[in-house]
């Protein structure tokens, strides 16, 4: 997979790519913006307009949610999810409740560092859009998030362009991103937990 994507990666198709991923479609962001980044170490492309188009995508992509939740609602959500399409897109009701269920428990917050989660970051758009969020600071934290997490892709791809050849990219991509998604589960619930704390002690003293 990685070594025909390679031929075809240029900034069209990693806006468009990220744009589906951040969506409904499945599609692994980490084997799209890792060997971007592999091929702008090498000379062929520019990694900072990796992150730029890939972040673009992204944010065009969770808008899309966020504006159908916003003017369809939940039943409909809930029926597509369940349907045969929303299965294609390995899709179903209990995912959408997942991720309303961390929003919920993370007020705003959620769309920025719920972008850097498994399971979670291409649908937290959706309760956002449910709960009709303003959609100035849905903007604003989903393109941070997604910006964060981009560069974090495109850093481990910059970095294995000088150790791993090419034909063995993607297996080495998902080895090291299994130790990055543990990595930034970890800070994400510290971070929330600072804030809560932190929170907790304002409302004590005042």
């Amino acid at each position: 997979m990685i070594s025909s994507l390679l031929h075809n990666l240029n900034y069209g198709t990693i806006l468009l790519l990220m744009l589906l991923e951040s969506t409904v479609v499945p599609v692994p962001s980490e084997l799209v913006v890792a060997p971007a980044a592999y091929l702008a170490a090498g000379g062929e492309r520019n990694v900072i307009l990796v992150v730029l188009f890939a972040t673009i995508g992204a944010a065009i992509g969770a808008t899309i949610n966020y504006v159908v939740a916003l003017y369809v609602g939940r039943p409909v959500i809930y029926k597509f999810a369940n349907s045969k399409w929303g299965k294609m897109c390995l899709l179903n009701q209990e995912k959408v409740e997942k991720s309303e269920k961390y929003f919920d428990n993370h007020g705003v917050a959620a769309t920025l560092t719920g972008r850097l989660i498994p399971g979670i970051r291409h649908l937290i758009s959706i309760p956002a859009g449910l709960a009709r969020m303003n959609y100035g600071k849905f903007l604003l934290y989903t393109t941070i998030g997604a910006g964060v997490w981009h560069t974090i892709l495109a850093v481990l791809g910059w970095y294995l362009h000088s150790v791993v050849p090419a034909g063995q990219l993607e297996d080495t991509i998902k080895h090291y991103n299994k130790y990055i998604v543990l990595g930034i589960v970890v800070i994400v619930v510290v971070a929330i937990a600072f804030f809560v704390i932190r929170h907790y002690r304002k409302k004590k003293a005042a």
